[in-house]
């Protein structure tokens, strides 16, 4: 599925020079293709803002050439920005209430960073049931990531996220539990999934919800789906993660509690890191510890641990949401303003 240039935005080629098709604006008007509008709703903070549209953008760029995608990325004013991001947020996205006047066929939104144990404190709660809101009546399908699963979770369903002792941290194997759905088609029936969360909505939670799970690991449900079986697509884990995002979560916490703003050292993700890696980290984090601290430590050693480093979920995320746009696909209307054909019934589109 080509993804079309239908701005600037550097991602585009960034993702044009790892491989993904990319095709201009203009090759695009001149192809007999049908097109999909997929809206990406970025809340993640400024130093992953662009990262992040790169994952998702990249997970639709490579699933099946049956249609061109236009992504349409927008954010919520209501979360702070700093210069450099605002900029590019200006510069390169776009307004949800022009998005809500021309339509979407599916809609995508990231998870975000948060301060409050309450997410309706956060800045971003009220903007966001907004567009879920929306969303329920006017686009075929939303996938929400992580804590956007959390809020959608507690604000429609009544079912509030719980903290666990540990951290969710780590490359956890997860197994499909329900092959009936053709989200989980041809993909494997064991597969691994990234999380990095502290919070929880348990089985039982999306069940009582009447939200049916699909895929489970040793660290809790990962997918799941509203009662329609597409209206509402649930992602706990990280699926869009590159390879080196643990290993840039992981240096930012060591650092944060070297410099004594988290109260304990980083513990390893779990499944992530070769005993090589984990020594070479042992003795980096000992110098940081050292009297002397950073000013003795050196450079984080990122160099020595990426080519260790193995990607065991890439593939499966990719045919996930593939199935997920074949199923848009399938049933949206051409229309963008009406998010089904004629005579697809609302309260089970796929006819499951």
């Amino acid at each position: 599925m080509p993804l079309v240039a239908h701005n600037d935005l550097p991602s585009f080629d960034r993702l044009r020079a790892e491989g993904v098709t990319v095709l201009s604006a203009e090759r695009a008007a001149r192809q007999e293709i049908r097109e999909l509008h997929v809206g990406l709703l970025n809340m993640m903070p400024d130093a992953a803002l662009e990262a992040t549209e790169r994952q998702f953008m990249r997970l639709i760029g490579q699933s099946n050439p049956i249609a061109q995608f236009h992504v349409h990325l927008f954010t919520l004013d209501e979360l702070p920005r700093g210069a450099k991001a605002a900029a590019h947020v200006a510069r390169h996205y776009e307004r949800f209430a022009d998005l809500r006047a021309a339509g979407l066929d599916a809609l995508i939104i990231t998870g975000a960073n948060v301060g409050h144990a309450d997410l309706t404190q956060e800045p971003f709660w009220n903007p966001l049931r907004e567009v879920i809101n929306w969303a329920w009546d006017n686009v075929t399908s939303t996938l929400c990531s992580c804590l956007t699963t959390h809020a959608v979770m507690q604000f429609r369903y009544g079912q509030t996220r719980v903290c666990q002792e540990k951290k969710v941290w780590g490359v956890y194997p997860h197994r499909v539990v329900d092959q009936r759905h053709p989200l989980v088609a041809d993909v494997n029936t064991r597969f691994d999934v990234p999380h990095s969360r502290w919070n929880d909505i348990s089985r039982a939670q999306f069940e009582a919800a009447g939200v049916r799970v699909l895929v489970e690991g040793e660290r809790g449900v990962h997918l799941a789906v509203s009662a329609d079986g597409l209206r509402q697509v649930f992602f706990q884990g990280h699926p869009e993660y590159d390879t080196v995002s643990l290993l840039k979560e992981y240096k930012r916490d060591l650092l944060l509690a070297a410099r004594g703003e988290l109260p304990s050292p980083a513990p390893f993700p779990a499944h992530y890191f070769g005993a090589r890696a984990r020594a070479i980290l042992e003795e980096y984090a000992a110098r940081l510890r050292a009297p002397a601290g950073g000013a003795e430590a050196g450079e984080f050693p990122e160099a020595l641990i990426v080519p260790g480093l193995d990607n065991t979920w890439h593939d499966t995320a990719v045919a996930v949401v593939g199935n997920w746009i074949g199923c848009v696909y399938q049933v949206t209307h051409r229309e963008r303003s009406k998010p089904f054909m004629p005579g697809v019934d609302p309260a089970n589109p796929l006819g499951l």
